[in-house]
């Protein structure tokens, strides 16, 4: 099936119940801010993550600035869909300045030890374009220079004005805008960090723009996003101001990768809608499939019973104790469940279609 095909079968299903509306969010808000922030280094899984989202708990090890940054990451996110609401209203760099400072939420200094011992630093502006060089080492070892911070304000300038203009000709599909507005952008790297979080959130912006359902960037497949972006670096070449004005034609590498993210990721959204009802659950934009009955039936247990002990929830299910144990420890390990918290209780993390 194509993306337009998919597309359409997407737009087949609406409107969309309230009850399905309000799943699909949870999920996505869930599944975005984890895979684009885990994606940058930051270490909250899964479990944490929806539970901070989610419930507002604050469970197991992890730096206090990872969980503000995931916060701070949903209210981005926020941000940038009710925006994105405002379809007449044209893109402005201002915006995305405004969306850079919530996300990051204020300065910073990041220390460094340069080699032989040195120690250097320097300080992240939220909302400012960046004030020094950045560049960054590929996968391949070499090192890659993104736009001076001289050439940045014209580039984006040039970036945003280019937006406006191709939307309002609309021989571009919300697709090709939003893969090209993302390569532009990521070649000239305007700010000093959460670049490829704001790329990402700004993709989200123009797909959602232009009523196309957003997508999410998931962590586990980012070796063929960066090695996407490298073919079309290839093509482009090194030179930062010809990225930041590159053709469709010149980053095909990347628009066809992105397409193909976009209908794997509606289809996704119409596996889940459809299937609401059957007792299916999801994780990570999968459905889960179980080898065992009793694995379905213990969610369903937890969801309903979140403090029943191992001898009840093993009387409830119909197995004995031990195996309940060897249950939940997989389970746990797969990160559908957690136990935790002052509450003591279980949480289950898969989201369930009934």
């Amino acid at each position: 099936m194509t993306l337009e095909q998919t597309y359409q079968k997407w737009l087949s299903l609406q409107p969309l119940s309230e009850r399905q509306l309000h799943k699909l969010r949870m999920k996505f808000s869930v599944e975005y801010n984890y895979n684009s922030n885990h994606m940058e280094g930051n270490t909250l899984t899964y479990g944490q993550t929806e539970l901070l989202l989610l419930f507002g708990k604050v469970s197991g090890e992890g730096d206090l600035k990872d969980f503000m940054d995931m916060r701070a990451s949903e209210v981005s996110l926020k941000m940038m869909t009710e925006e994105a609401k405002n379809s007449q209203t044209p893109l402005t760099q201002n915006f995305i300045r405004t969306l850079h400072h919530t996300l990051l939420r204020e300065d910073y200094t990041v220390y460094r030890t340069l080699p032989g011992g040195v120690q250097t630093s320097y300080v992240v502006h939220a909302g400012q374009y960046k004030t020094r060089p950045n560049s960054v080492i590929t996968r391949y070892g070499d090192r890659f220079e993104y736009a001076s911070p001289e050439e940045t304000p014209a580039l984006m300038t040039d970036l945003v004005d280019w937006y406006n203009e191709a939307e309002k000709r609309g021989k571009l599909s919300p697709t090709e805008l939003a893969a090209l507005f993302h390569y532009r952008y990521i070649r000239i790297h305007p700010f000093e960090d959460g670049n490829g979080r704001i790329a990402r959130l700004m993709v989200n912006y123009i797909l959602s723009r232009h009523g196309w359902p957003m997508i999410v960037v998931r962590n586990r497949k980012k070796g063929a996003y960066l090695e996407a972006l490298h073919q079309s670096d290839v093509v482009v070449g090194l030179t930062p101001s010809a990225g930041a004005h590159a053709s469709l034609a010149d980053i095909r590498h990347f628009y066809q990768y992105f397409s193909a993210l976009v209908r794997t990721e509606i289809q996704s959204d119409i596996d889940f809608v459809t299937s609401q009802g059957e007792g299916k659950w999801w994780y990570d934009g999968e459905c889960v499939r179980f080898r065992s009955r009793n694995a379905g039936r213990l969610l369903n247990i937890l969801q309903l019973q979140p403090d029943l002990t191992i001898a009840q929830l093993a009387e409830a299910v119909g197995v004995n104790k031990s195996a309940m144990q060897k249950l939940l420890k997989s389970l746990e390990e797969k990160g559908y469940i957690t136990k935790g918290g002052k509450d003591g209780k279980w949480h289950v993390l898969a989201v369930s279609t009934d």
